[in-house]
Order: structure tokens, then C-alpha cells, then sequence
């Protein structure tokens, strides 16, 4: 023990001490940078090397809102599997969505979410409950979600699309008192698609709207919604490196306040909705009096706190996600007017009358399918990953062996934009998605060998319950709109608007200003 005697050496003690401190640091550091790159089960993966290193990469990618696109370079340049984090791996394989998310066999064991990810505020509801909660909270809300049930709710679904419409058409016409006159009404899309989707979703879910399309004005959700979004990443990174600092901010109500926000209006909403103790086949019905589904097996009923949980991302994920769709699909839209064009064609020449346009009506417009299915494509509603973890054991994913416990992202956008899975990614081809089109008119940005890798829904067992309600609102409300107005982008700034975007686990729309102008038919 001599040697660390700093009188033996002739050193002061503190000079010795930190001389060591430091010593053992230098060595932790070369140590950590050999394991990585060399003897890390994960060592064989391509990628960045820092990345493979250190999750500081990571991190500063997601909090600078850009981590999808700095994904997609290095997936690009990578090849369809790469490590992003010590731990962690990314995939752009299509197969990988049936590998990580798909349904299982009887006996196997399912990748679960990665808690430290933002799941660990969502242990009662769809979005994180483990899998028998989950199997029995889907259970629950699978009758509101039913396509009998959708049907039974066309009536109320447009009545808010038709109020929709008549305060479009009060902008349209601001400056003028008729379809002779050229009006330069000009519109923020992102408000009143979310004005629309919001009232919408509140009073599928509670038995009455938000009030935003008749006050033309944000609901204080929205509002939670879009200060928890801005939020996420911080509190992404303290949950999965500072865990005991996230739960000290928490527990003083330093951080967390759009999440608490949420719930708060959430519980409200709810009560509301239960005092009035009255049958109405909304979402509050299907999970207080569906529980069981007819079935033998009857299950335990929601409790309070979970059917609270459920309505608070029920509104989330069936407001903001088919609001950013139908902004990116109006953007796309307005840049490119041969397209535009085109779609109202179709739109225009299939009803003889606006009140034709329903939901079976619009099944059968197939262009116009195929312009959303390209911007679902373009600008994915939930951009970022929704991880998981590699289950007990170990599995073999995409053709490589993955060991257990590490984390598995698929990000849409990376997925959406890889030129293996699409020629021409950055182009926007509504004809990729139409089967009936001649693939040699436009050679290969028809290979449809990899298109099974657009899956905005996800796959399995924990796809998203909402997937026929977004469809039916998305098309329905976007046939109405073609229907009505031709429109171009305000603001010649906005030519940008999607680059400008920010993206964590939803997307930052700055505004998106359209010039409305009423249809001109022939």
C-alpha cells in the first residue's frame, strides 16, 4: 500500500488524489469505448461508434425534435438494423414490425415496453398495461370502437364535420358574399383540423363536444396536450437516467404538468359523464357496461382510475394524431396542385350532392385513399419509436440474434423513408398505394416488393383499437374539405412547414396558413 502513500512519491495529498481520481476515470472511459465497440454481444451491429458507445447521442437527438430524421441518415447508411444506443437497437426490415409487435403463439413470451420509456405513465391503459390487463382494458372498449358501433355514431360524427365545413366556408367567404366573388379567406389548418377531430373524439368518448368548433378557440386539453408534448423528451431522459431526481420533481409538481393537466380534465370529464347515469354508446358506456362482451369469461370491470386513464389517451390518440394526418395530407396538397386537382376530380364527379359524402360513400375513393395512405407515408402521425425490450432469453429478430433486455425501436419515420422500402422516399406518389395502376408507366417507384412497411397502426395484439374511427373521420372529413374548397399554401414560408416540424412521441405543427377558395365546378 506504500504506492498510494503520496509522501512516497514526494506528492501533496490532494495533488495525488485527484491525480488518481482522475487515473481511474481515463481507464473506466477506455475500458467502457473497448467493451462497446469489441466485446458487447451487441459489438456485431453496424452504426455510428459514439452511438454504440454512450446513449448521449441518443438523447441530444430526441431532445432536439429531429430524431426521426437523423434516424432515417443513419439507417440509410447503415443498412436495415443498427445500434443507437449501448443498449439498443433500431430496425427499418418490415419483417421486424411481426417480430417485435406481432401476435404470438400460445405459450411464448411477448417483448414488452420498455418501462423506463414514457409507458411508465401508462400502466392502466391501452397504451402500457401489461398483457392480461391489457387483453381485458381492450376487451372493454373494443364494443365503442366496433364497426356496428361506428355506424350507430354517423349521425354524430356529422353533425361536428357539417359545422366543420359551415366555419371553413364563413372564412372562405369573409371577403366576399358568394361563389362569384373571389374570396381570400385565409386559414391555420392545424387549429381547425384539431378544432374538428377534438369536438369529435369528446363527445364519442363523453357524450358532449369540447365546445372548440362552436367557439372556434383550443380547449384547455389541447393546450395539456401540446405542454406535455413539448415535455416528453426531458422527462423521457430523467426517467431513464435519473429516475429518483424525475420522481422528486414529480412528487413537488416541479415538472410533469401537462401529464397531470390531463388527467385532471380527464377525471372531470368522466365524473360528469357517469352522474349522468344514462345508456349512450359512447367509450364511458362501452368500458362501464361492456366489460365482459357477452362472454363467458367474464372479466373484472374497469375501475375508476383506469376507465380515467383510458379516456385521457382515448382523447389524445383519437384527436392529435387524425388532426397532424389530415395537416400533413392538406400541406402535401397544397404544394402539389396536379394532384390536388386530381383528387377533387375523383371527390367532385363521385356524388351528386355534399350529403352523399358518408362513410360508406368514401370507401370508394380510391385516389383519394391513396394521397392519404402517401401522407400517412410522408408525415407519420406518431413519427418516433414506441420501444420495447427483448424478452427473457433472447430472440432472433430480422436474421440476427438479439440477447435479452435490449431495447427495440422501430421508428415510423425512418421505416417510411428507407429507399429499400420505397423508391423515390421523398417523393410524393399517391400511385404506389393503387394496385390498378401501370407499373411501367412509372417503372420503379412502383416496387411494392417492401410497402408492408407503412403500418401507422402498428401490428399485433397492441395495434391501435382506433384504427376504423381515424379511417372513418380522415377520409370523411377530407372528402368534405376537397368538396368544398380548392386551397393553396398562404404563406410562401410554408413550403417548409413539415421540415419545420418538431418530432417526439407526436409531432409539433407550427401553423400551416391555407388561402380557401370555394370550389369551382364545372
Amino acid at each position: 500500500m506504500a504506492l498510494l502513500d503520496p509522501t512516497v512519491l514526494g506528492l501533496a495529498p490532494g495533488f495525488f488524489w485527484s491525480i488518481f481520481v482522475v487515473g481511474l476515470g481515463i481507464i473506466y472511459l477506455i475500458y467502457t469505448v473497448v467493451y462497446e465497440l469489441f466485446m458487447s454481444p451487441l459489438s456485431v451491429y453496424p452504426g455510428p461508434p459514439l452511438w454504440a458507445i454512450t446513449s448521449i447521442p441518443y438523447n441530444i437527438a430526441f431532445l432536439s425534435g429531429h430524431m426521426p430524421t437523423i434516424v432515417t441518415k443513419i439507417h440509410e447508411r447503415y443498412g436495415d438494423v443498427v445500434r443507437l444506443a449501448p443498449n439498443r437497437l433500431s430496425y427499418t426490415d418490415p419483417e421486424a414490425w411481426q417480430a417485435i409487435r406481432g401476435h404470438l403463439k400460445a405459450g411464448q413470451v411477448e417483448h414488452d415496453k420498455e418501462r423506463s420509456s414514457f409507458y411508465f405513465w401508462s400502466r392502466n391503459n391501452l397504451l402500457g398495461a401489461p398483457r392480461d390487463a391489457h387483453a381485458r382494458i381492450r376487451r372493454s372498449l373494443a364494443h365503442g370502437f366496433s364497426a356496428k358501433s361506428l355506424q350507430a355514431q354517423e349521425p354524430l360524427i356529422m353533425q361536428y364535420v357539417d359545422l366543420f365545413i359551415e366555419r371553413l366556408c364563413g372564412i372562405a367567404y369573409a371577403n366576399g358574399s358568394g361563389a362569384s366573388k373571389a374570396p381570400a379567406g385565409i386559414a391555420n389548418m392545424v387549429a381547425w383540423y384539431n378544432f374538428a377531430t377534438f369536438d369529435i373524439i369528446g363527445d364519442l368518448s363523453f357524450g358532449s363536444p369540447f365546445g372548440c368548433l362552436q367557439e372556434s378557440r383550443y380547449h384547455p386539453w389541447v393546450t395539456t396536450i401540446m405542454d406535455s408534448v413539448g415535455q416528453f423528451p426531458q422527462l423521457l431522459i430523467l426517467k431513464r437516467h435519473f429516475p429518483s431526481l424525475l420522481d422528486f420533481l414529480f412528487k413537488y409538481k416541479l415538472i410533469g404538468g401537462g401529464q397531470r393537466g390531463q388527467l385532471n380534465l380527464a377525471a372531470e370529464k368522466v365524473d360528469q359523464r357517469l352522474a349522468l347515469n344514462t345508456e349512450r354508446p359512447d367509450f364511458i358506456d362501452a368500458m362501464t357496461k361492456h366489460a365482459d362482451d357477452g362472454r363467458e369469461d367474464k372479466v373484472r370491470p374497469l375501475t375508476r382510475e383506469e376507465i380515467i386513464e383510458n379516456a385521457r389517451i382515448v382523447v389524445l390518440a383519437g384527436s392529435e394524431t387524425t388532426a397532424t394526418t389530415l395537416s400533413g395530407v392538406t400541406y402535401y396538397l397544397a404544394k402539389l396542385p396536379e394532384i390536388q386537382r386530381k383528387v377533387a376530380k375523383e371527390v367532385r364527379s363521385a356524388f351528386k350532392s355534399e350529403s352523399e359524402i358518408n362513410i360508406n360513400g368514401v370507401q370508394n375513393l380510391t385516389y383519394m385513399i391513396a394521397v392519404l395512405n402517401e401522407a400517412i407515408r410522408m408525415f407519420p402521425p406518431v413519427p418516433t419509436t414506441l420501444p420495447r425490450i427483448c424478452k427473457p432469453g433472447g430472440d432472433i429478430i430480422c436474421g440476427w440474434r438479439v440477447p435479452e433486455g435490449t431495447a427495440l425501436d422501430i421508428f415510423p419515420h425512418a421505416m417510411n423513408y428507407c429507399s429499400r422500402n420505397f423508391a423515390d422516399p421523398y417523393e410524393f406518389i399517391p400511385e404506389r398505394w393503387m394496385d390498378e395502376t401501370d407499373a411501367e408507366v412509372f417503372g420503379t417507384k412502383l416496387d411494392r416488393s417492401r410497402q408492408h412497411a407503412l403500418q401507422p397502426f402498428s401490428v399485433g395484439p397492441r395495434n391501435c383499437i382506433g384504427k376504423n374511427l381515424a379511417y372513418v373521420e380522415m377520409r370523411v372529413i377530407l372528402a368534405r374539405f376537397i368538396w368544398n374548397f380548392d386551397f393553396e399554401l398562404a404563406d410562401r414560408a410554408d413550403v417548409y412547414w413539415a421540415v419545420n416540424c418538431r418530432h417526439y412521441n407526436l409531432t409539433v405543427k407550427g401553423k400551416l396558413n391555407v388561402r380557401l377558395t370555394p370550389a369551382q365546378r364545372v
